[in-house]
């Protein structure tokens, strides 16, 4: 299966604020989208799932 290109969007915690992100993510489905987004957020600023949320994934059209 071929992978598509996704923008996910929210927010984590960076000290005691909530930062807004957008990443574009490849990935075969949005579930992975939303995965591959938690680990690369969490692994960058040490982050456990629970100080990261994804308010949205949209798949971005081929251009």
């Amino acid at each position: 299966m071929e992978n598509q290109k996704f923008e996910v969007k929210g927010t984590f915690l960076m000290g005691e604020d909530w930062a807004p992100y957008t990443k574009i993510i490849a990935a075969p489905n949005a579930k992975q989208a939303q995965e591959r987004t938690l680990a690369v957020i969490g692994s960058k600023h040490n982050l456990k799932r629970r100080y990261i949320k994804v308010d949205a994934v949209k798949a971005l059209t081929a251009e």
